[in-house]
């Protein structure tokens, strides 16, 4: 008996943060959201990043080479904070908060933070990967929820889905469409 108690006062605290924790669902947004829902979108080169703690937590705050302005306003080299990164021997790890790798190129979908600089509007959802294909050259783009299972809010599912492999050429198109759609409807 003695040790039941024991045990119960042991998890006890435990037990008063359960309605604490929260668990992240990411809603399926589309090109034409993601375009209306942004500040900018632009090709971008990470030029370098570093992880720091800020109020308890830890953030990255990576630093882009602007390639290519696609929509809005931008200088010649941008910061973008995310949540999670590392300091020291401490890792902080984000579900859907992309992490970018010096010299990789990606279109990011540009939200302004209220802390200066911009954030990746919806994360995974407004990150996409460019990659060459060592054989043929061509270059492709991967959106980064492409590998994570979304809610789709239509048919009330979840499912792994999104831009995988398309070719440069047919997202440039697709994505000059969405963001004159964006302004259509901002007018």
């Amino acid at each position: 008996m003695r040790i039941r108690v024991r045990i119960i006062f042991a998890l006890l605290p435990a037990l008063l943060f359960l309605p604490a924790i929260r668990a992240a669902t990411l809603a399926r947004l589309t090109l034409d959201r993601l375009a209306a829902g942004s500040d900018a979108v632009a090709l971008v080169r990470c030029a370098g990043g570093e992880s720091r703690w800020e109020n308890g937590s830890i953030w990255t705050v990576t630093t882009f080479d602007v390639v290519e302005t696609l929509k809005g306003n931008l200088p010649t080299q941008i910061a973008v904070r995310l949540p999670g990164g590392r300091v020291g021997h401490l890792t902080a790890a984000v579900d859907g908060a992309p992490k970018f790798n010096p010299g990789a190129e990606a279109v990011v979908f540009l939200e302004r933070s209220r802390s200066g600089g911009f954030t990746v509007a919806g994360w995974a959802e407004g990150t996409f990967r460019i990659s060459r294909d060592p054989q043929t050259g061509g270059e492709t783009v991967t959106q980064d929820s492409s590998a994570f299972a979304v809610f789709d809010t239509a048919t009330r599912a979840f499912r792994s889905e999104g831009i995988r492999r398309m070719p440069v050429e047919e997202f440039r198109a697709r994505l000059a469409a969405s963001i004159a759609r964006s302004g259509e409807k901002s007018r």
